[in-house]
């Protein structure tokens, strides 16, 4: 990214979540090769005693005969979630109180305008245009949409997300307020590539599209990624993934935050290359076998369905377990005890599951914070990284297709799907009793069956369930059955 951001001619920038998610060393490392300034003014380190990341608090820029100040606010919500970072580390002011009182600031330096940076999601803008009266426009990220609306007078600019728009800001002084005008700009075929920035980024694309084309697999339906599903509902693409993470590790059940996936669109049937993967799983994710209470199973649920509709990375993506949520009542109380179940049983808090989740989740990132009190049983040296196991699924049924062998043992043991949980149970976890389930006889456990039969087709499988009422009295109905027959 340093070569695009200086090429592109960025002047100011804002920190963001995933620009730390190599640390903060790494981040200093990459700043200092960047020629803009990077800004961060409600975020202090207490090592330093200055703002996180030696960000400015404000910048002043002469553009055009006219002053523009900037700031760059962010939003606790997701430095919460920096597992580079620990909270209790820094300070965070609320973006309300430091963008009042530095946009005052500003504007009794001479500032003609003050732009807020902002890297929140809208409501969080929203409510900075609602209570800020000196800021004149808010330039947003975070949130991967091109949205562009106007609150109490304050033009909130979000201009999309990996390069595919941009937006022209056309400041008019001579109007009383100030006039803003924008024209939007969606990335087309029809702008020719940059003869600079391609030579420039040439020596490391050659090297990756080379790995990129591999293909891994073939799929015989539509995947769906787009954040507006998968961070909302069940989805196949959650349920293909999670699938794997119960299999590779003989867990009861997997809980995947949805933030995880990345590509934001739907993978279409057919060839499914390195690529593809790459744009849903980029980051370097172990994972981690804990031992788990059902009433922390509950907390992690009530976690994930918190935030619902808002489009927040915690909703989780799941498999093992089918749980259903109540979307009208408050956060905290959506999630009905009485109806989830694990494997082919209803839950009992005070028994004891096997949940294979991220290593970033287990430290108690996204609200997950009941999970750092879990009992560890495989932890992240020795547990599958997330997508080395996926990548490991394909080569198992490449393996057993007779498409390709094995060459060497220094990589995840490609062993089948049917033979995993025998290999697993070597760990034997310090002889604890788990509660007894059905995994691998249940429809859970048959879906993971039909991965090993190489068919490519994910489903829905009604595992994430909306609560109205038809619903739920469908839901007792077949609790009560269930009763019936096990009594």
């Amino acid at each position: 990214m340093v070569p695009v951001l200086n090429h592109t001619g960025t002047k100011v920038s804002v920190y963001g979540n995933h620009d730390f998610d190599f640390g903060i060393d790494k981040l200093m490392e990459l700043r200092e090769k960047t020629n803009c300034v990077w800004l961060m003014s409600n975020v202090v380190d207490h090592e330093t005693g200055r703002p996180l990341a030696e960000g400015k608090v404000f910048h002043i820029q002469e553009w055009c005969g006219r002053k523009v100040g900037f700031i760059g606010l962010v939003e606790k919500e997701w430095l919460d979630t920096l597992s580079t970072i620990n909270p209790g580390e820094v300070t965070f002011t609320d973006y309300v109180e430091a963008g009042s009182m530095l946009a005052k600031e500003l504007k009794h330096r001479g500032c003609d305008i003050v732009i807020a940076l902002t890297h929140m999601r809208t409501p969080n803008d929203v409510r900075l245009a609602e209570s800020v009266s000196n800021i004149d426009i808010i330039l947003g990220g975070h949130d991967h949409v091109y949205e562009n609306k106007k609150v109490n007078g304050i033009h909130i600019l979000k201009s999309g997300t990996e390069f595919k728009n941009f937006t022209v800001v056309t400041v008019d002084f001579s109007e009383s307020p100030i006039h803003f005008n924008f024209d939007k700009v969606d990335i087309t075929s029809k702008y020719d590539e940059d003869p600079e920035l391609k030579e420039i980024l040439s020596k490391f694309q050659d090297k990756i599209e080379v790995e990129m084309c591999k293909e891994l697999g073939e799929f015989n339906c539509d995947l769906d990624g787009r954040f507006s599903s998968i961070r909302t509902q069940e989805t196949n693409l959650g349920n293909f993934v999670c699938d794997i993470m119960v299999a590779s590790t003989s867990a009861d059940f997997a809980l995947l935050n949805s933030g995880t996936f990345r590509s934001d669109r739907v993978h279409s049937a057919g060839p499914f290359f390195l690529k593809d993967l790459c744009s849903i799983l980029p980051m370097i994710d172990p994972l981690v076998l804990l031992n788990v209470s059902g009433a922390q199973v509950l907390k992690c649920l009530e976690n994930g369905v918190s935030q619902w509709p808002k489009l927040e990375g915690r909703f989780p993506q799941v498999s093992g377990i089918q749980f259903a949520f109540d979307p009208s009542k408050p956060p905290g109380s959506r999630v009905d005890e009485q109806f989830v179940k694990i494997g082919d049983e209803y839950l009992k808090k005070s028994s004891q599951y096997r949940m294979v989740t991220k290593a970033y989740l287990a430290m108690g990132k996204d609200g997950y914070d009941t999970l750092t009190s879990a009992e560890t049983l495989i932890d992240e040296e020795t547990g599958p990284q997330l997508t080395y196991a996926v990548q490991n699924h394909f080569k198992a049924i490449a393996m057993k297709e007779g498409r390709t062998r094995r060459s060497s043992i220094h990589h995840q043991s490609l062993v089948t799907l049917s033979r995993r949980s025998s290999l697993v149970r070597q760990f034997t976890l310090d002889g604890k009793n788990h509660l007894p389930t059905r995994n691998q006889s249940s429809a859970i456990g048959n879906e993971i069956e039909e991965l090993e039969d190489t068919a490519l087709t994910p489903k829905i499988a009604r595992r994430i369930i909306k609560i109205d009422n038809d619903i739920y009295a469908r839901l007792l109905a077949e609790r009560e059955n269930q009763t019936m027959e096990t009594h």
